[in-house]
């Protein structure tokens, strides 16, 4: 569950510490006072979308930190992503000037999809907007599927869906393209033709490069070694005689002053090296040859490099990784162009489809009985006896959604048959309705904690009341946190959070704090009588608060 929530340079807030406990807690003000501005800071702890015009004028950053307890299951998901795991889970965000935005579980940095996914565990928000969402398709299907736990099976549906478009489009383009593919499969096939006529091997450029160079210089080779080998090892005046001689003189005199030592080790080392030296240029010489059929070799076989490189305009340390494009792209076209596998693809996909498709059929057609069932006795309850509501399942052509096309039907009242929500339900029905689908689907849900954010928008009178049991009695299974509006909604609550509006002349601000049992009065007396609040009014209020 939530325990607490900082807020810092947030929209109108400067700063705000709260602090929450179980059961069902409510939170009024003024219109327009930031009461649903505490949603909004806790989404984007949750990680959603937000920019720098989040952040309080004049100010640097938006920070926001949210921490929760600890469940098995965000246990679980700390230790699956390496997250430190303890009884506490804290969220943080922050958002600079720039729309920059840092997110970070438990202090280390995380991503906004971390942030989601495990918010998906802790919180369950349902906004002052759901009736209307309620409206589309879309949100019937998602609805229906969270209701009925299929959600996952639903997104295996898309997947197969899109697979089996993919498998249908490559099948279609190869038989269209049939013959644009076989004229490039049989230039391709040409071309690498040339490269295995070629035959280069991994390495060979460099040493037929290395070959040609040596060959070609050969004269040069053999004049320069011999003039080195004559200085180092040829008459009284070379190099080794030197320092044999020198060596000689130096160890006669060492017995006479011991630091002649590193001196006699330096003459030394370069005595050995010139000999070993002397040794390799013989070696080398006696090797070395002019051998013009060689090079004229090495010259044709660079030529033949040399010259399919400039074709394919590549160097010619290139030509390996061409090859291997062209090979693969011919791999590619081979496999496009093979119809037979491609129809067992296809095959295949929609095979996939329908089995995937028919099990979330089955399971859409149980929860829908089940929801239909609940959400009708609901209405009963919301001041709308009689009425009824249907979960309409018909089968329909195939999609990303699956076999069949999902529809609400409601009737406001006894003997009417239900129709779709879009056609005969009322701003107030359609918010009833709305609750009551939030009501059911939380009582199935396994996050410890739900937000409902002015949902009682278009109701009033007694089915507030009952709108406001029912959120309270959620509140023995969940924690509860609602932003309302409606007095009976508030009177209803356990802990009370008033949400006020400062203007002053450096800035507009806004202040959330505890009401005791007196405030609480005050404030559902205002809700209750608007700006005069009367003794008759502050009786009313003790009386709701008291029931």
């Amino acid at each position: 569950m939530l325990r607490s929530l900082h807020i810092r340079d947030f929209v109108i807030v400067s700063q705000a510490n709260i602090e929450f406990d179980n059961g069902f807690t409510v939170f009024s003000g003024e219109t327009g006072a930031g009461k649903s501005i505490l949603i909004d800071a806790l989404s984007l702890a949750l990680g959603a979308r937000g920019d720098a015009k989040v952040i309080r004028e004049n100010c640097p950053k938006a920070d926001i930190s949210a921490q929760f307890e600890c469940t098995a299951a965000v246990t679980s998901w700390l230790s699956e992503h390496e997250f430190d795991a303890d009884d506490d889970l804290l969220l943080r965000r922050v958002i600079d000037s720039q729309g920059r935005s840092r997110a970070f579980i438990n202090g280390a940095p995380a991503t906004l999809t971390q942030l989601r996914d495990i918010g998906e565990l802790l919180v369950d928000i349902h906004g002052q907007h759901a009736h209307q969402s309620l409206l589309k398709t879309a949100k019937q299907y998602e609805l229906l599927d969270s209701q009925g736990g299929h959600s996952h099976l639903a997104r295996q549906v898309h997947r197969a869906w899109s697979e089996w478009q993919d498998a249908q489009r490559r099948h279609q383009l190869a038989a269209e393209q049939a013959d644009i593919l076989a004229n490039e499969r049989e230039q391709l096939e040409w071309k690498l033709g040339e490269f295995q006529n070629l035959d280069l091997q991994e390495g060979e450029w460099e040493t037929v490069s290395d070959e040609h160079q040596r060959l070609a210089h050969s004269q040069t080779l053999i004049d320069g070694t011999s003039t080195t080998l004559q200085l180092l090892d040829a008459d009284e005046n070379s190099a080794q005689l030197a320092l044999n001689t020198a060596a000689h003189e130096i160890q006669a005199i060492l017995r006479h002053d011991t630091h002649l030592q590193q001196i006699f080790d330096t003459i030394e080392s370069a005595r050995i090296a010139c000999a070993e030296a002397i040794s390799d240029l013989n070696s080398y010489v006696s090797n070395m040859e002019l051998d013009p059929d060689r090079l004229a070799i090495a010259e044709a076989r660079m030529a033949e490099i040399f010259s399919l490189s400039r074709k394919y305009k590549c160097q010619p340390e290139e030509l390996l990784q061409a090859q291997g494009e062209l090979e693969r792209r011919l791999a590619e076209l081979n496999e496009a162009s093979d119809l037979q596998q491609l129809e067992e693809l296809v095959a295949s996909a929609k095979n996939n489809y329908d089995t995937l498709a028919r099990q979330l059929t089955q399971a859409r057609t149980a929860t829908s009985k089940a929801l239909s069932l609940q959400v009708t006795d609901a209405m009963q309850a919301l001041s709308m006896q009689g009425g009824q509501f249907r979960v309409a399942i018909t089968p329909a052509k195939a999609s990303a959604h699956g076999n069949e096309n999902i529809e609400f039907l409601v009737s406001g009242h006894a003997g009417v048959s239900p129709a779709p929500l879009s056609r005969v339900a009322s701003g107030g029905e359609l918010a009833r309705i709305s609750l009551a689908l939030a009501v059911i689907a939380s009582q199935a849900a396994r996050v410890p904690t739900l937000i409902f954010d002015e949902v009682d928008t278009g109701i009033g009178g007694a089915v507030a009341e009952v709108v406001g049991t029912l959120l309270r009695k959620l509140g023995d299974r969940h924690q509860v946190l609602c932003v309302t509006h409606l007095p009976q909604v508030a009177a209803q609550g356990q802990h009370h959070f008033q949400v006020s509006k400062n203007s002053r002349k450096s800035g507009t601000t806004s202040n959330i704090e505890t009401l005791s049992a007196d405030g609480r009065v005050e404030e559902i007396s205002r809700m209750l009588g608007g700006i005069e609040i009367t003794e008759t009014t502050r009786r009313h209020a003790k009386e709701m608060l008291q029931h």
